[in-house]
């Protein structure tokens, strides 16, 4: 069975965060959708919210792909979740060339870890390239129109919790 890792912090999760998950079900028998608890970044959504958003987002892409999508959170190294749900492949999404150079010394730094983990980078289609989780929660705290960037219920999530 091919099992692949998406990870991210999914705070929240985007039109471009399922077009990833998407197109991921194409290139494995189980997707692992790694969220990460990440303090650090101080999210706008709990973990069980981002959880939760996550599996009611991606349970008709999985059904329609007929992929296993499985929502895990992690607060481990990347390269120890992709161990602890058998991954082979992590999955990483990438927007623009600066990405490119952080997740480019991740591949490396993971490689030393654990050499058999493949990671597998897929290009964010061209309508999705320039959105943020960061930038779509900035233009909500704002009043802007977010419908564009998210999917109709993290739009509603987004306004309920910003007021």
């Amino acid at each position: 069975m091919r099992i692949g890792l998406y990870p991210g912090t999914f705070d929240p999760i985007t039109l471009g965060h399922t077009d990833i998950i998407r197109r991921s079900c194409a290139l494995v028998d189980r997707l692992v959708i790694g969220v990460a608890i990440n303090r650090d970044k101080g999210p706008l959504f709990s973990l069980d919210e981002r959880v939760e958003m996550i599996r009611a987002e991606s349970a008709a892409i999985g059904e329609t792909a007929g992929t296993e999508i499985v929502v895990h959170p992690f607060e481990n190294l990347l390269i120890d979740c992709a161990r602890d749900v058998d991954a082979g492949i992590i999955i990483r999404g990438l927007r623009a060339v600066s990405d490119f150079e952080y997740e480019f010394q991740m591949v490396g730094m993971n490689r030393a870890m654990k050499d058999e983990v493949e990671t597998v980078f897929i290009m964010a289609d061209a309508q999705h390239q320039a959105i943020a989780s960061r930038l779509v929660k900035e233009i909500a705290r704002l009043g802007g129109d977010i419908t564009p960037f998210v999917p109709p219920r993290i739009a509603e999530a987004l306004r309920d919790r910003l007021g």
